[in-house]
């Protein structure tokens, strides 16, 4: 395969930003309602803008307000503890601004823990898994574990089981690459954004679509997210839109004039209450739900283009992947980048990570996909790379954890998907002893 073919179609995640040029074929490419309340505008500092446009360029913004990143070292300290414990709470009325929305999404300061050495176990190849014929855009674990879903610019979704990697299904309909897949809360139904403008939902069990797409969105579509309880879907399209979905009814709810330039990725907080949008503008959005109200704006200054969006498992923070090679956690209740990882190459796809847990559950990491070839795993508080993990012979544009069973998935331009899993120390130390 020439390089995957990626070139001679509409390759699913072929975001690409190149010079003076911006066009669709090298820029494309991964709870229930509650009352409305009304939200004090005195809560929310809004960023003003003051807007020019430059051609042959993206745009470029100045804004009164300072976005210089500010590192603390134990900013997030107190919530490591609390990114994936606890389970979502009950639908409950919108409190009365953003910041006091986020502090009820987390944890008061626990008391330090006695001290000990979290160790990280390293990582290593479980299984390859092969068949579709074209790059892979994304790879997503189904929330009960048992599956790992990938859409390739081939055109189809494949279903594998998780602990064998046996391929269940092919899921076919699209007419065009597939950038984006999403899973519903209760695994059994499958959401895809494809470059035929269309989003289908198909069932697992039979590994066929439901009857009817959602129509609307006027260009390719390149990320989609499940709202908790699986009625709501957002997607984020190159039509610059950002939809919210009735999932029973295929019906658009919300449509939210989200930014000015192709919508790279959205993502919904744990409880449903809030979306987060962003796009090669450089901007990040946060949005209340329910009344489609923008509740703030995010720009680092650099204004790099923001590829994709999600957010920590605790609600409290955004990871935003930008095409200068960063990826930033931003703590969106303050409009504040608190940390920056590097050492990863991001200059001209979109790429997509995750976050994870190590050290018995008591520390977090990030990982990202890479153009080199590899995937590259932070320390969240320190930065520190954790570890490179080689497979892949090209970009790798979408990774997915299963933190329960310590397992990381990958899917890149190669066309294969790959399972991780980790070892532990002293396995690891075996092997290489009887290697040695």
């Amino acid at each position: 395969m020439d390089d995957y073919d990626m070139e001679c179609s509409r390759s699913s995640k072929r975001r690409r930003v190149n010079g003076n040029v911006h066009d669709a074929s090298r820029y494309s490419s991964p709870d229930e309602l509650a009352a409305s309340s009304d939200h004090d505008a005195s809560h929310l500092r809004r960023t003003s803008t003051t807007i020019r446009r430059e051609s042959a360029e993206f745009r470029r913004r100045s804004y009164t307000t300072s976005t210089s990143e500010e590192e603390s070292p134990d900013e997030l300290d107190h919530t490591i503890h609390r990114f994936y414990r606890g389970g979502r709470g009950r639908a409950r009325t919108f409190p009365p601004s953003i910041s006091s929305r986020a502090e009820s999404l987390h944890t008061p300061r626990l008391r330090s823990p006695p001290e000990k050495r979290n160790v990280y176990n390293q990582y290593r190849e479980k299984s390859v898994l092969k068949g579709h014929r074209k790059g892979v855009a994304a790879v997503k674990f189904s929330p009960d574990g048992r599956c790992i879903a990938s859409c390739s610019a081939d055109a189809t979704i494949r279903i594998w089981e998780t602990p064998s990697g046996k391929q269940l299904h092919i899921l076919e309909g699209h007419l065009a690459g597939i950038s984006t897949i999403a899973w519903s809360p209760d695994s059994r139904t499958l959401a895809s954004g494809s470059d035929d403008k269309s989003i289908r939902l198909w069932d697992i069990s039979t590994g066929k679509p439901y009857p009817h797409p959602l129509l609307g969105h006027h260009n390719y579509i390149y990320s989609l997210a499940f709202s908790p309880k699986g009625n709501m879907l957002v997607s984020g399209s190159y039509d610059e839109a950002v939809f919210v979905w009735d999932v029973r009814t295929g019906g658009v709810m919300r449509s939210l004039p989200a930014h000015s330039d192709p919508v790279g990725g959205v993502d919904f907080v744990r409880d449903g209450t809030l979306i987060v949008s962003c796009a090669g503008d450089g901007l990040i959005r946060i949005w209340d739900t329910a009344t489609g109200q923008c509740l703030r704006t995010l720009v680092h200054e650099d204004n790099a283009p923001v590829t994709s969006v999600r957010f920590s498992p605790n609600g409290k923070f955004v990871l935003a992947w930008t095409l200068d090679s960063c990826v930033r956690l931003w703590n969106y209740v303050e409009g504040r980048c608190v940390k920056t990882y590097q050492g990863h190459r991001n200059e001209t796809f979109s790429l997509s990570g995750a976050f994870g847990v190590y050290g018995g559950g008591d520390q977090a990491f990030t990982v990202s996909g890479n153009e080199d070839g590899d995937i590259i795993i932070w320390d969240v508080v320190s930065k520190n790379i954790l570890q490179r993990l080689s497979g892949h012979n090209s970009a790798v544009l979408g990774v997915d954890t299963f933190p329960a069973h310590d397992l990381l998935a990958s899917g890149g331009l190669d066309g294969t998907v790959r399972v991780w899993e980790t070892v532990e120390i002293n396995e690891m130390k075996n092997e290489n002893e009887e290697i040695n």
